[in-house]
Parts: structure tokens; C-alpha cells; sequence
């Protein structure tokens, strides 16, 4: 039980890109471009020779001396793989995309933490009371440029907590992020009343999903199925979460600042776990933690190698959340930046 640690500076989010690119941006030999889409690698038969872009109305094509990494994310990367025919091909063939590489396992695997959202309206202030009004928001906008203090110095979830659904169990398989301030659903707004979030995930989930493509077309995005709650297992640790949940909301401390259960709310029985598990299924949302779509490994369905080179492509390597085997029981944030930081050492191996 603690604080989450941040990454970030000074009040501003401090992604990779401001810690590690931001302050390379002048060197000679790197050339970022913004504003630029992806549309797929340059394939010379089975080696990758660059990518190609599009910028504005202009299509560029990167050449590569040596290699292509991709870190385009857990979906994005396997997006840009399939569109340039490396994947399963009879799906690649459905999309009128010519084979290059048939790889099962490109878009397949993906893990994902889901979360189950038990709100409680309380009696002291929180985000939803302090955002309500204009007045409020130019407070809150002078604090922040000011002092680069207050709610827009904030995350969103400040304090985490990781326990045991069963005594047995050799780690922790659920965690809580509590979020002062809660909303329906993620994007619509907070609700009219003071409240805070107790949000439950599994760390890890048995079900996997997959991505596949729409079309051809670099613009479609890609279709996502990602098989929450596909197994036993998966739903009776998401209802025992919630149950713990609900055990400390109405224990002290915490009990005295609460006025109500909000979500799920009374109407579900605490002991009923159907109950609790479709409450699950009609709320719960994704932490945005996708993962494991070009999963490192030796077998058939792995995509990259230990060396994040993907199999039986020369010049090609995947650095991002995507090569993970398996998602890690807890954030992901710190463990791509981990990723990116082996890639950088191997590359540099290998190039030696």
C-alpha cells in the first residue's frame, strides 16, 4: 500500500520521449519527423529496408543502412507488420495483402488489465466537486502556472495498493488504483457529487485476445477483441477484488468519510457473486495496459526473438509492450521504458 511513483517533472507527465528524445533532438545523425503516419515497411523479400510515411499529403519513404525497430505499441506495432505482410496468411490474404512472412503469432496474445470501478460518494471534497464551475477552473488554472501545483499537476490515480485474493497465493494478484474524483465511464465527465474510486484489477489475467486487421488501408484503425473474463479464474479474482474493495470502504478509516455506495451500489449483494461478476462485465473498462501481441519467445507463436528480432525477417526489431510473453503484475509505463532501454543495449551489440 503506498503512493504511486510518477514519472514526472516539474508538474508536467515526463514521457520517454521528453526524458530520452527531447534532449537528443540536436544530434547530427537523428532526424525526427512529426505529424507523420506510418503506412507500412520497405520490403526487400524477407529483410526489412525502411519504413514509408505520410506527412501532410507527401509519402515518404526511410531508408534503412541497417535495421528497422518498431515501438509503435502493442497495437500499433503488429498493425504495421500486418500491413506489410508479415503475419498469419490467410488473414493477410482476406485483406488483399500480399504474404510476405506467414507469422501466426503477429496481433495474437494480447493481455490487458481490466478494471472494475466501485465508486463512493463521500463527504469531503474531492476532483468532482473542485472542476464544477468557471470560477474553479481559473483557480485551478493559475495554481497550475503559477505553483505548477494542484489538480492539473496530478495523476490520475495517486495511491495503489497490491493484495491476495486467496492466503495461498505465492504474490499479490489484484491491485487497486484509488483515483480522487470518478466518472460513468472514462471521457464523459465526473459526476455532479463528491466521490472517489477504488478501481480493482487482476494482475494476471489467463485470457488473451487478439487484433486483426479491417483492411488493407493504414488508416482503419484495427479491430480489438480483447477476451475479458474468459476464464473461471479471471472472474472469480475480479469478484473477490471487488469484494475486498467493498470490505475496506466499510472499515475505518475509510467508512467515516463515506456517504454511500455509489457503484456497484446496494442492489448487488455483496455475497452474490453473479451479481458482482455481471456488474463487472457491464462496467468495467480498460487501465490501457495492451500488451503481448508480438510476444517474444521460441515456439510457434512467438514473434521476436530474446534479441527482439522478429523471426525470419532480417533487419527488424519490435521494442515496446507488444514483445512481452506475459503482462506484468502491475504498470507497464516503466517496464517499455525498461524494453527500450535492453533494445538500445542490443542494438549496439549486435552492431559492434
Amino acid at each position: 500500500v503506498g503512493h504511486f511513483q510518477m514519472t514526472m517533472r516539474n508538474g508536467w507527465r515526463c514521457s520517454s520521449a521528453t526524458a530520452f528524445l527531447k534532449p537528443a533532438r540536436g544530434r547530427s545523425n537523428l532526424q525526427i519527423f512529426t505529424g507523420a503516419k506510418t503506412l507500412g515497411l520497405v520490403m526487400e523479400g524477407r529483410r526489412a529496408a525502411g519504413i514509408r510515411v505520410r506527412r501532410g499529403n507527401e509519402e515518404i519513404e526511410a531508408r534503412a543502412r541497417r535495421e528497422v525497430v518498431l515501438s509503435a505499441g502493442s497495437l500499433g506495432s503488429p498493425h504495421i507488420l500486418m500491413l506489410s505482410g508479415i503475419g498469419a496468411g490467410a488473414e493477410l490474404s482476406a485483406q488483399g495483402i500480399e504474404v510476405i512472412h506467414d507469422l501466426a503469432g503477429v496481433g495474437k496474445n494480447l493481455q490487458d488489465h481490466l478494471q472494475a470501478r466501485p465508486v463512493y460518494k463521500t463527504m469531503t471534497s474531492t476532483i468532482n466537486s473542485e472542476t464544477r464551475h468557471p470560477l474553479q477552473y481559473v483557480g485551478i488554472a493559475l495554481e497550475y502556472a503559477l505553483k505548477r501545483s494542484g489538480p492539473m499537476a496530478m495523476a490520475a490515480s495517486l495511491g495503489t495498493a497490491f493484495l491476495k485474493t486467496r492466503p495461498e497465493l505465492e504474490t499479490p494478484d489484484i491491485q487497486f488504483h484509488l483515483q480522487p474524483f470518478s466518472a460513468d465511464k472514462p471521457g464523459e465527465g465526473t459526476h455532479p457529487f463528491s466521490a472517489f474510486t477504488a478501481s480493482v484489477l487482476q494482475l494476471r489475467p489467463e485470457s488473451t485476445g487478439h487484433i486483426e486487421l479491417k483492411s488493407s488501408s493504414p488508416d482503419d484503425y484495427v479491430a480489438i477483441h480483447p477476451n475479458y473474463l474468459a476464464t473461471k479464474t479471471d472472474c472469480d479474482t475480479i469478484v473477490a477484488g471487488v469484494r475486498i474493495a467493498r470490505a475496506v470502504c466499510r472499515a475505518e478509516p475509510v467508512s467515516s468519510m463515506i456517504i454511500e455506495e455509489y457503484a456497484p451500489g446496494q442492489a448487488v449483494d455483496d455475497m452474490d457473486d453473479e451479481a458482482i461478476l455481471e456488474w463487472v462485465r457491464n462496467t468495467a473498462t480498460t487501465i490501457y495496459h495492451p500488451t503481448g501481441t508480438c510476444k517474444m519467445g521460441p515456439d510457434r507463436m512467438a514473434v521476436v526473438d530474446s534479441r527482439l528480432r522478429v523471426h525470419g525477417i532480417e533487419g527488424l526489431r519490435v521494442a515496446d509492450a507488444s514483445i512481452m510473453p506475459v503482462i506484468t503484475s502491475g504498470n507497464t509505463n516503466a517496464p517499455s521504458i525498461m524494453i527500450g532501454e535492453k533494445a538500445s543495449d542490443l542494438i549496439m551489440e549486435d552492431a559492434a
